[in-house]
């Protein structure tokens, strides 16, 4: 692998510095901080008075970061929590991950569209994996921490106690890119409303939803596939939704169940488990939509 010249990693670094945004070294290639660990810390330099963290070490001081971005090709990492910032991270799919399952893209547009709210235009990162940073001013008198799917599954955050890649970094995978360099806007509210909302999703109850015009065996399996779904303990409800739904897909495709109540009542068995109402939604479309195209002749069934 080889990475950037050192130039326009010091560039970079420079250029978030520039905005005010305090930044540390990562590891040449990599996104960890190149920074001892409290456990490793020698109690000298920065640390002679005793341990610094990296959001404490973090510096927008242009002398500081020459001499170190002169010293190697370390990556640049921005400390969100010091540069007043809040970072959605919007994840790619991985290779262990079920195919047809929404990505961090998908899961936040399901988010905005649950809030009736568009997609906010906020300066945004690629990431080399093909992911997405969202930048947002994190608001005055308020600590949002990191959160990790709290939202919605492939979405995490990153603000006090966490850094992001900024864009001129590098990883074997590829650059970090910015996407669309438009004005960071403010953290919308109800986006805030959501990190800030109780974690733990309220259960509601259950009840099958009655499906009508549909053939007896297309309900049969609705209202099992349904009451499965509903009674998944947490730590496997969103693998069980997604193949639920695909159970009763082929029923959409033949025409015997129409789409819009199997959304429904997909939906209601989902919330029932707990599952967010945003990640409900993502997931029953997307594995409806892939059922519908892989469906096989009702001939062949």
């Amino acid at each position: 692998m080889t990475y950037p010249a050192q130039p326009a990693l010091l560039s970079a670094a420079l250029a978030a510095a520039g905005r005010g945004w305090p930044v540390i070294p990562l590891r040449p290639g990599g996104k960890v901080p190149a920074l001892h660990g409290e456990r490793r810390c020698p109690g000298t330099g920065d640390c002679t008075g005793g341990h610094r963290t990296f959001e404490q070490r973090a510096t927008t001081d242009p002398g500081r970061i020459e001499r170190c971005w002169t010293s190697g090709p370390f990556n640049v990492g921005i400390a969100t929590g010091p540069a007043g910032l809040l970072v959605v991270d919007l994840d790619t799919l991985k290779p262990k991950d079920e195919k047809g399952t929404p990505d961090g893209v998908e899961s936040f547009l399901a988010l905005c569209e649950r809030a009736g709210e568009a997609v906010p235009t906020t300066r945004t990162i690629r990431t080399p994996s093909g992911g997405r940073h969202l930048y947002f001013l994190a608001p005055n008198g308020a600590r949002l921490g990191n959160t990790a799917g709290t939202l919605a599954r492939k979405v995490d955050t990153r603000a006090w106690g966490g850094q992001v890649v900024a864009p001129g970094s590098t990883t074997p995978q590829g650059p970090y890119t910015v996407l669309y360099d438009r004005p960071v806007a403010n953290l919308p509210e109800w986006l805030q409303k959501a990190l800030t909302a109780p974690q733990k999703p309220a259960v509601t109850p259950f009840r099958p939803t009655v499906v009508r015009n549909a053939s007896r065996l297309a309900a049969v399996v609705l209202e099992r596939e349904t009451a499965t779904v509903a009674g998944t303990a947490e730590g496997g409800r969103q693998a069980e939704l997604l193949r639920a739904v695909r159970a009763v897909g082929r029923f959409v495709a033949w025409g015997d169940l129409d789409r819009t109540a199997v959304e429904t009542a997909f939906t209601c068995a989902g919330e029932s488990a707990g599952l967010p109402p945003a990640e409900c939604r993502a997931t029953i479309r997307k594995a409806l939509d892939y059922s519908i195209r892989s469906a096989w002749p009702r001939e062949t069934a």
